[in-house]
């Protein structure tokens, strides 16, 4: 279990709020965060990456302590081994596709995998300006995976697929999750994406300062 007992003060479009969480995401399962824009959602998957850091609490995984205010202990990123696909995609655009995922992986067939997965093999000497919104935010997922990581976070990652690409992709998603054994923490408006049986929902809500 992901156990996260945490504070952090927050802007947004409802003021200043206190984003408290108290819960446990399960292993090897998909979570979906919902609530509200402005909420803090995007800010909790951040704290979990170690982007930013809690006002106080602790987190740990698997009983492994990532962030422990009180000891003022935070894990290394690099050392979390975390996968990030950012709502802005966070591309290099001096990189071309297959250029972001050799940055993380040197695994030719691996790197083909992805390529055929998000159904960019034919663009892999493109650079993000050459891409649409849905091909670069299938190159950022692509991005993310190809470290191979433990817990992948995902900030509303299919915002601009169609609904048949979607529906395509999050079935092979799907399949790789449960080969790897990743632990995936989704933000969504929607009850209902890259759900399957080992899935879960866990909503945000405001609490004001």
């Amino acid at each position: 279990m992901i156990k996260i007992n945490i504070e952090k003060k927050i802007g947004g479009r409802y003021g200043n709020l206190e984003l408290k969480v108290d819960t446990a995401f399960h292993l090897n399962a998909v979570t979906r965060i919902l609530g509200p824009s402005g909420i803090g959602k995007t800010t909790l998957l951040k704290i979990l990456a170690g982007l930013i850091l809690p006002d106080c609490g602790k987190i740990t995984v698997e009983d492994n302590v990532w962030f422990d205010q009180t000891s003022s202990y935070s894990k290394k990123i690099q050392d979390r081994q975390v996968g990030f696909v950012f709502q802005d995609y966070a591309l290099f655009p001096n990189m071309t596709v297959e250029g972001h995922l050799r940055f993380g992986t040197g695994d030719d067939a691996y790197i083909s995998r992805l390529l055929e997965l998000g159904e960019l093999a034919h663009l892999k000497n493109r650079f993000p300006k050459q891409l649409s919104g849905g091909q670069q935010q299938r190159l950022a997922i692509l991005r993310a995976l190809c470290t191979k990581p433990k817990l992948l976070l995902m900030d509303e990652p299919f915002t601009a697929l169609d609904i048949e690409l979607k529906s395509r992709l999050t079935v092979k998603l799907n399949q790789l999750f449960s080969e790897q054994q990743i632990t995936v923490i989704l933000v969504s408006h929607q009850d209902n994406e890259l759900g399957e049986n080992n899935s879960y929902c866990f909503r945000l809500t405001s609490q004001e300062d």
